[in-house]
């Protein structure tokens, strides 16, 4: 059964959390000592991995691998999908300006749009495409003066975010109705965590950088991740892509409030111009369309 507007505004606000979770991380990575890309990747997703394997523990008992193993294919797909945005962000950062990545990983609306209509056959109306737009051309506003041509590796490992953000979102959407995918974010973290564990052992982390990682791993990841799974159920793939781009703009934020870092002038024009396409694509409603069936 389609959403009603009551369970579409909660999973709309609980979004919200979610990116506000998301926009964290910047603002304390800058306060590491030490600690590189690899280093953040592996530590961030496995205090993830087992915030998550706790959830599971506290909900289930003995029974906590149960809804791991009831996932099936649309978990493996998930989790892999989850290991791919855990993983290439921060390999990005490495590679390209912050800039670039950010300009990258903004397509996911985009991609989700398109997904949504091959896969599910689900038509997007004509003003969430222009929320999308508007939404680009405000992150594109932000980081312009920080974009450049170098990086190229970089910027292809950045596009594993969007592409692997619209194949999950689109997974959870068919397969909401069906089994339960929040236990995905534990498979994407174990899978994240064995592809970069040989590049940094020996870990050498100190306690103060654990610390943060720590915190970055349960709160901006396993927490909004498993609620963003939750929110899935009752808001389209795009219109997720749309709402998360809110940790876009609430990043430099942090950073200013939290490390006294000067906010330019593009970025707060650029960010304006994002919060207007969030407001008008809520405002003027969620697309309305049936549930997909499931073969």
């Amino acid at each position: 059964m389609p959403s009603n507007p009551s369970d579409h505004r909660r999973a709309v606000l609980l979004l919200c959390f979610c990116a506000a979770c998301w926009s964290i991380a910047g603002v304390f990575v800058r306060r590491l000592e030490s600690a590189d890309g690899f280093e953040i990747t592996f530590w961030r997703s496995l205090f993830c991995m087992v915030a998550v394997a706790a959830t599971l523990w506290w909900r289930h008992g003995r029974r906590a691998l149960a809804p791991v193993r009831a996932m099936g294919v649309a978990g493996l797909v998930s989790g892999a999908m989850w290991a791919v945005m855990f993983t290439c962000f921060t390999l990005a950062l490495t590679r390209t300006s912050t800039a670039n990545t950010l300009l990258v990983s903004s397509l996911s609306p985009l991609l989700a749009a398109l997904l949504a209509w091959l896969v599910l056959g689900q038509r997007i109306r004509s003003g969430t495409w222009a929320s999308i737009g508007m939404a680009l051309t405000g992150i594109w506003w932000m980081v312009h003066e920080g974009v450049s041509p170098e990086g190229a590796s970089g910027m292809l490992i950045a596009l594993g975010v969007p592409l692997a953000a619209a194949i999950n979102l689109v997974t959870l959407r068919r397969m909401h109705a069906v089994v339960d995918l929040a236990p995905a974010v534990l498979l994407g973290a174990m899978i994240s965590c064995i592809v970069v564990l040989p590049v940094i052992w020996p870990p050498s982390v100190s306690f103060h950088d654990l610390l943060i990682l720590a915190l970055l791993g349960v709160v901006q990841l396993a927490l909004p991740c498993m609620l963003m799974v939750r929110a899935a159920r009752h808001l389209a793939p795009p219109e997720i892509a749309l709402i998360a781009l809110l940790e876009v703009v609430l990043g430099p934020i942090w950073a200013w409030l939290g490390a006294g870092e000067t906010i330019p002038a593009a970025t707060v024009q650029g960010g304006m111009i994002v919060l207007v396409a969030l407001a008008a694509n809520a405002w003027l409603g969620s697309t309305k369309l049936p549930e997909p069936r499931i073969a």
